[in-house]
């Protein structure tokens, strides 16, 4: 069994790579920062069905915050399999941006891999396997209008992740994003209209959060250990 840390797994796309990673057996760590219950839910609904999981709460954008928590960990609970999906929008023309939405958008999709992934690197290589995997989104690869701050964090997870890639090709660690287009999910339900979606996606429909899980868990898994630095486009045919 190994241990799994999805970051943001509170949401629609974190819960959904939480319940596909525990089916395939691993010990799934379901962290939120200020949803705590909904996180225990997810842990719950592991546990019923036979999984292992444990909920860690923490604020990803502040370091020794997070240190804290995965250096309390047990010992032998070494996470070997990183996803991180924590992220956060706050749209607007740059023109009409204030500074507070740019920092807090580069502070959780950016800063936060950062601060997640860092702390667990060495612990990691002297296992000689592990999988980072960080949500990106289409945004990050095609641009978006009023979403200056988002991309700019999406794109720089890319950078990160190449060059986190090449430091690690030796030790069994694979890195990858995974850039979805227009997922359905609780929180974007309301946003995206049938019509809209016909309209700019070539297949016609929204994913689902359980198709961006299977390709995590695909990531995650033996058989994808010749695949790293890669951006892996899950949109519809959209780019």
């Amino acid at each position: 069994m190994k241990y799994a840390l999805v970051t943001g797994a509170s949401g629609g796309i974190g819960e959904a790579i939480c319940y596909r990673l525990a089916q395939a057996g691993h010990f799934v760590y379901v962290h939120a920062n200020k949803n705590r219950d909904k996180a225990q839910l997810v842990v719950d609904h592991i546990q019923s069905s036979g999984g292992h999981a444990q909920a860690l709460v923490f604020d990803i954008t502040q370091y020794q915050a997070v240190n804290d928590v995965l250096c309390d960990l047990p010992e032998d609970h070494i996470i070997q399999i990183i996803v991180n999906n924590a992220g956060i929008h706050s749209d607007a023309p740059m023109a009409g941006m204030n500074p507070e939405q740019w920092h807090e958008v580069i502070d959780v999709s950016l800063h936060g891999f950062f601060n997640v992934t860092q702390p667990l690197l060495l612990p990691m290589m002297r296992t000689r396997w592990g999988r980072i995997i960080s949500l990106s989104s289409v945004a990050g690869v095609m641009g978006n209008r009023g979403q200056a701050n988002y991309a700019a964090a999406k794109s720089g997870l890319h950078g990160a992740s190449k060059s986190l890639a090449i430091e690690l090709a030796s030790r069994g660690v694979t890195v990858n994003c995974v850039a979805p287009g227009i997922i359905t999910t609780p929180m974007t339900e309301e946003v995206f209209d049938k019509n809209m979606i016909k309209s700019i996606v070539p297949m016609q429909r929204a994913g689902r959060a359980e198709e961006v899980a299977a390709l995590v868990d695909f990531l995650a898994s033996d058989d994808a250990g010749y695949i790293s630095g890669q951006v892996i486009n899950i949109n519809g045919a959209m780019a």
